[in-house]
């Protein structure tokens, strides 16, 4: 029997599972009010005391019946990355120097960030880009600069 799957708060669920989770929560957080309601009465001098504190118990039962059910019922979701395109991304930055002007060197960078462009996938890109710029500056053939507009009001 093929599940069926909804979207609940941008997650994707199985309604059984959801219901069986449901379920869990109601029984796990209503059982811990209730117990802890009965034992409290004994020990609380006010009986709005011991509901206030058996409501907080309650309360952790929700966070348990949940726990229970993340645990019991795995993600339906698949992850699926995309791989930009280094093409696209090199007329990005192109484009982006065109509207904002230079965009640094990656030599004036902190360490702290070098390491997160080496994480992201995105040092070799800046560093192939610098060396575009370089050899631009040397007179050899570099990345085209693309132009906003032209001279005469974006007309060709």
């Amino acid at each position: 029997m093929k599940a069926e799957l909804f979207e609940v708060w941008g997650d994707t669920v199985d309604g059984r599972h959801l219901l069986y989770s449901i379920g869990i929560g109601a029984v796990v957080s209503l059982g811990a009010f209730f117990v802890a309601q009965h034992l409290l009465v004994g020990w609380v001098e006010s009986a709005q005391m011991a509901r206030a504190y058996a409501m907080l118990v309650g309360i952790v039962g929700c966070l348990a019946g949940g726990a229970i059910s993340a645990a019991l019922f795995k993600p339906k979701r698949h992850v699926v990355e995309l791989v930009a395109d280094p093409a696209w991304r090199s007329k990005i930055l192109i484009e982006l120097q065109n509207e904002y002007g230079p965009l640094g060197r990656l030599s004036d960078l902190p360490p702290a960030t070098l390491a997160e462009l080496r994480e992201l996938d995105l040092h070799d890109l800046f560093a192939d880009y610098e060396k575009g710029l370089q050899t631009s500056a040397e007179g050899f053939d570099a990345p085209a600069a693309v132009s906003p507009a032209s001279i005469n009001g974006g007309r060709s």
